[in-house]
């Protein structure tokens, strides 16, 4: 009962997940194809930086921005917030669900670094949390002052934030909490700079003062760090259904061509907002990078020490001991076991899926859940049960693990 309420927990927070941050990009990507598009014309109003006409469903729009402020305060004003906090709570409580609810089966990876629970939650809480200070501090720092400086600087301290998970997680754990990171920074870039510097902005007009232009500058500097973060940190969400994004000894290295790519990408959509030329150097750019990162996936898992052999706490212990298991075995391995194994046999497959490995006792018992779940309780797996697995099979792995866990079935079935 736990297990399927938790799978569909996990799908309504992903759902949720997906339509915010739809809502957020694509208000982000509009605000700043708009800013981009903005031309100076005589005959402006007094503040006004510039002005562009936009046509949309049948109507006509002319889009005018301040400079800083106008003169008074407008009687409405729409803000643009809670697409970016919404997004990140999903998000966050998406990642409380799935990875910081079974770290160990998708956060920890014994082979790289044998961490408790506990110890792989904290370190992920901690990376997210200390990653956005040291990111607001080089903004605030001098090295902020210069953009392209400043953007070499966060290109680098990204990377080394990667890499640094990877030394203790799994590599899907690990591409999580960098992409994890990312938007952590981008909303934190909202609701700790950009909304409360307009804040400052709407206070300033209605005490009749004038706002300080510094305040606006610094919100669409974060802005754009926004604007090009995005792709990058929609490749790593993503990646967590691709293993060979993160099964490889160089993945760090696939999120530094991440990041290169979402700049690329970017930089050709916002030259063409702006009415520059257009920039198609960066298309067999990302192209070539997209191959290179191609060649890196196939290289092989990282170089680590064996993993674990032991069963990871009590109720696998139990699942291992049942009467039912040798039956049970003979199931997983003769009909999952051949995608599910560190060298899949099966034609096309060059990585298990999201690095279940089927194999071993230790193997099955880790992933008893995600059995039960997916082939027990479901016909999810095998995909369009291509190893013709049988009605009987189902229910005796779905009795195996019923009576292994003490799952009450008359609640559910």
């Amino acid at each position: 009962m736990i297990e399927l309420l938790w799978e569909w927990l996990n799908f309504a927070a992903r759902w949720l997940h997906v339509i915010t941050g739809i809502a957020w990009i694509g208000s982000s990507f509009y605000f700043i194809a708009l800013d981009l598009s903005l031309k100076k014309r005589e005959g402006l109003p007094a503040g006004v930086y510039g002005d562009t006409w936009q046509v949309h469903g049948g109507g006509f729009y002319h889009m005018m921005k301040y400079t800083v402020a106008p003169a008074t305060m407008p009687e409405e004003l729409t803000w643009f917030k809670w697409e970016s906090y919404a997004t990140w709570l999903s998000g966050f409580f998406l990642i409380c669900v799935l990875y910081y609810g079974s770290p160990e089966l998708f956060l920890i990876d014994r082979s790289v670094a044998d961490l408790a629970p506990w110890q792989a939650i904290g370190i992920g809480i901690a990376g997210l949390v200390l990653g956005w200070i040291v990111y607001d501090q080089l903004c605030k720092s001098p090295v902020g002052k210069n953009d392209l400086v400043l953007y070499a600087v966060l290109f680098v301290f990204v990377v080394v934030i990667g890499w640094a998970f990877t030394q203790v997680f799994s590599g899907r754990g690990a591409f999580i909490h960098t992409g994890a990171l990312i938007a952590t920074i981008m909303s934190a870039n909202v609701v700790m700079i950009i909304i409360p510097n307009q804040k400052k902005v709407v206070a300033s007009l209605l005490k009749g003062e004038t706002p300080d232009p510094a305040l606006g500058l610094q919100a669409k500097q974060r802005s754009t760090h926004n604007n090009y973060l995005t792709l990058p940190v929609l490749f790593l969400m993503l990646s967590n259904h691709y293993p060979l994004a993160y099964g490889t000894q160089y993945n760090w290295i696939i999120i530094a061509l991440v990041l290169v790519m979402g700049y690329t990408i970017r930089h050709f959509f916002n030259s063409i907002h702006a009415g520059k030329a257009k920039p198609w150097w960066t298309w067999p750019a990302t192209i070539i990078l997209f191959i290179i990162a191609m060649w890196l996936s196939q290289a092989g898992p990282p170089q680590r020490g064996e993993e674990a052999a032991s069963l990871p706490n009590a109720v696998s212990q139990k699942l291992v001991a049942s009467a039912d298991f040798d039956a049970v075995r003979d199931v997983v391995t003769g009909r999952c076991s051949m995608c599910h194994a560190r060298e899949p046999v099966w034609e096309g497959l060059a990585h298990a899926p999201k690095s279940v490995y089927l194999e071993e006792d230790a193997d099955i018992a880790r992933h008893a859940e995600q059995i039960y779940v997916q082939a027990a309780r479901s016909n999810a797996m095998p995909p369009g049960n291509v190893t013709e697995l049988e009605p009987a099979d189902r229910e005796l792995l779905a009795r195996w693990y019923e009576m292994a866990t003490g799952q009450p079935r008359h609640l559910l079935w």
